[in-house]
């Protein structure tokens, strides 16, 4: 008898067939969302006024509740994002949960996974409602850094990066292992620079029609590669800005999203694969294969029952355009050695193939890393809804998702379903 855990997909039922578990039956929907714009929200040390976090977030949880039609005593989860360890409320999930006076039965938790954080505070959230915990469940989260230090926020991204004993006296930032991956994607695939800056302008296009996105004037390419090197071969534009945001989702089971009678987004299927290795390792690989990432997605579409060629458009975790195009190849959403050309032809621009980031992705859409996931959601979820305005996908019906910890060492899949 399999000990193996399968998500069917027309129900979304987990159905355990071994160790003497019952079979649990329940379907989530993402119902809601709210979310303050990204860009520069937090106040210099210094300032006579000071925004707070939790003040921020507490009107997002409003606006998403709202979105979702539910009832405040409906509520018996909060997954939270761990906020950055700038935040100056600390026990932030114990606290907002006294801020907004919610009782919970379900769980009331900070969770950290690096760039994968909101994406884990999601799967929370989604397993207290299938575990039976709740019935509707809040994954938020809120996260200021654009007034912390370069050097403060530098020195603790680069401790974060591989070993402390290996990489972290050499200054290896993350953008560095990015820019090691472009250079060879170049030499592999006969690529170049340009090819890949595309990606950059296509990912402008479509910020300048999201009211959440940090940078929405368009850009050429022209303009792009006159931007300043960050790290050989990724200039400014190709890289993601520091960013401030703040995301509320709103999640519950199924029945109660049907009772609300509003579209909403039902969860078909999730993926997820650890290598077993930290963020730059000294163990030899592929560079460019993002093997999590193709695993966690094969997972993923297997349990949803679909393939890659079912997805309407994705919205992807990539900090620079070089990830946009190796987690595209790897998700099956372009051919391998191949994701640079579909992008500057036009493949994964809205009105192409296969949209891809149509939020603007994170070099323009903007980057609050522990909540960066959460907003992938909610332009997801507005896509899925019809509500996505002048960057609405045409009839989308399927949407994929991903989140990762470290040049995708570890990737989390979601396929979701338009349900209207």
């Amino acid at each position: 008898m399999s000990s193996r855990s399968v998500w069917v997909c027309e129900d979304f039922h987990i159905a355990t067939t071994s160790y003497g578990f019952h079979t649990v039956t329940r379907s989530v929907a993402l119902l809601g969302a709210a979310a303050i714009p990204c860009g520069k929200w937090q106040s210099p040390a210094n300032a006579a006024e000071q925004v707070l976090e939790h003040e921020v977030l507490a009107n997002v949880v409003l606006d998403a509740v709202a979105d979702a039609g539910v009832e405040r005593k409906e509520i018996g989860s909060l997954s939270f994002a761990q906020c950055r360890p700038y935040t100056l409320q600390k026990y932030f999930a114990t606290f907002m949960a006294h801020y907004l006076r919610l009782p919970c039965t379900g769980t009331v938790a900070e969770i950290l996974g690096n760039g994968m954080t909101a994406g884990l505070a999601f799967e929370q959230a989604v397993n207290d409602i299938l575990l039976g915990r709740t019935r509707v469940a809040l994954a938020l989260g809120v996260n200021f850094e654009t007034a912390t230090s370069a050097a403060e926020h530098m020195m603790s991204s680069m401790r974060a990066t591989g070993d402390v004993d290996f990489q972290v006296p050499f200054g290896v930032t993350p953008i560095a292992w990015y820019a090691m991956d472009a250079a060879r994607y170049i030499h592999d695939y006969g690529s170049s620079r340009e090819e890949i800056a595309t990606v950059a302008v296509k990912n402008r296009r479509h910020a300048s029609l999201n009211p959440l996105a940090q940078f929405r004037k368009p850009v050429t390419l022209e303009q792009v590669l006159a931007q300043p090197m960050i790290v050989e071969p990724l200039g400014l534009y190709e890289v993601p800005p520091r960013s401030d945001g703040a995301v509320c989702l709103v999640l519950a089971d199924e029945e109660v999203a049907l009772a609300t009678g509003r579209p909403y987004a039902r969860i078909r299927s999730r993926g997820f694969y650890h290598e077993g290795a930290h963020q730059i390792s000294e163990v030899p690989g592929d560079m460019t294969a993002l093997i999590a990432a193709q695993r966690a997605g094969h997972m993923a579409y297997d349990i949803a029952g679909v393939q890659p060629s079912d997805i309407d458009f994705a919205e992807l975790y990539a900090p620079c355009t070089i990830v946009e195009v190796l987690v595209s190849e790897a998700l099956g959403l372009v051919p391998r050695g191949g994701g640079a050309r579909c992008a500057a032809e036009g493949e994964t621009s809205l009105g192409g193939r296969i949209p891809i980031c149509t939020s603007g992705g994170l070099q323009s859409r903007g980057h609050p890393a522990y909540v960066t996931p959460f907003y992938s959601f909610v332009e997801a979820l507005e896509q899925l809804r019809g509500k996505a305005a002048n960057r609405q996908v045409a009839d989308a019906r399927l949407a994929v998702t991903s989140a990762e910890l470290g040049n995708y060492n570890a990737a989390l899949v979601h396929v979701l379903e338009a349900v209207r």
